[in-house]
């Protein structure tokens, strides 16, 4: 990179080149900040945050533009964690489902379409949201974007041998609660297309053969829902499956989508969004259903679009 020129003329050509080399950095530092922060609004407003900070900073001394781009996004996403942990009066809500990338379910080449999808699924995302601010960091920055421990070491001001002993312990604790899934986007569809049928037939003893005995459904309905619809944690197939029952008046309106790049469910009449379902299915049935139905941060979700046809 090149520092700015004397001349006005110089500047802007200097500007426009920079907001260029930016935008061809924007995708992968939205996907830095959506693993660190799970929130896609908040990942906007950090990859903005660098934005800002790139137009503060002499980049005569910047070797590796997209680097230093991503460092400075993983610290703004720390700062952002640290933040957010100070001001929880309580742990985390094991109800809390981040916000899912919601894509049309390919038509033509399943395999390639899977391959553009954003491949965080919803799963790896909740055991994310578990870690200290600083061991999400060394884990993402290091095994998601191959960034060195060492610059990884700078942004969280401690050792490189500390940030690598930081990013073992987070591995260890994701391997461990990661659930296993089926990566076959023909298999996954077969299940969740007779997860539709047996909701839709009211069908109890055909939605508990699709469900795995030990499935776990977490719903997130926000702070504001009661009752039925309020948010909540479900364990086993027959209490599962009791709970999609109850909302099988809504299962017409359900489409197959791609969520996180996995086969998923979204559910968006005219009135509005309902809800969206990740699902993780391993030897055919559904081992964890992760479903959003908070209102406000649907509103931000354009799902009309994704669920037309």
């Amino acid at each position: 990179m090149t520092g700015t020129t004397d001349t006005p003329g110089g500047e802007a050509r200097a500007g426009d080149a920079l907001a260029r080399c930016f935008e061809e950095h924007r995708g992968q530092l939205r996907a830095v900040a959506y693993r660190m922060l799970g929130s896609l609004t908040e990942a906007e407003d950090a990859v903005q945050e660098t934005w800002l900070r790139l137009t503060r900073t002499d980049t005569a001394g910047i070797g590796n533009l997209a680097g230093w781009l991503t460092t400075v996004t993983g610290r703004i996403c720390l700062d952002l964690l640290r933040t957010r942990r100070a001001r929880r009066e309580e742990p985390m809500d094991d109800t809390f489902v981040p916000d899912p990338v919601v894509r049309p379910l390919p038509r033509t080449d399943p395999e390639q379409e899977a391959l553009q999808a954003d491949s965080v699924g919803l799963a790896l995302l909740v055991v994310l949201e578990t870690l200290a601010p600083d061991e999400r960091l060394a884990f993402v920055l290091h095994d998601l974007f191959a960034v060195p421990f060492d610059d990884i070491a700078a942004a969280l001001e401690r050792t490189p041998a500390a940030t690598r002993q930081l990013a073992s312990r987070a591995r260890r604790r994701i391997q461990g609660a990661t659930p296993a899934t089926d990566t076959d986007l023909g298999r996954q569809r077969q299940v969740l297309d007779a997860f539709l049928a047996a909701s839709r037939g009211g069908d109890f003893e055909a939605l508990v053969a699709v469900l795995h005995p030990e499935v776990v459904l977490r719903v997130d309905a926000g702070a504001l829902l009661r009752g039925t619809g309020a948010s909540k944690v479900v364990h086993g197939a027959r209490t599962v499956a009791a709970q999609a029952l109850t909302f099988s008046r809504f299962a017409g309106t359900a489409r197959l989508v791609l969520v996180n790049g996995t086969v998923g469910v979204a559910n968006a009449p005219e009135g509005g969004p309902r809800s969206v379902m990740g699902v993780t299915v391993a030897d055919g049935r559904i081992t964890h259903l992760y479903i959003l139905a908070d209102p406000d941060r649907l509103a931000h979700l354009d799902l009309a679009a994704v669920t037309a046809g």
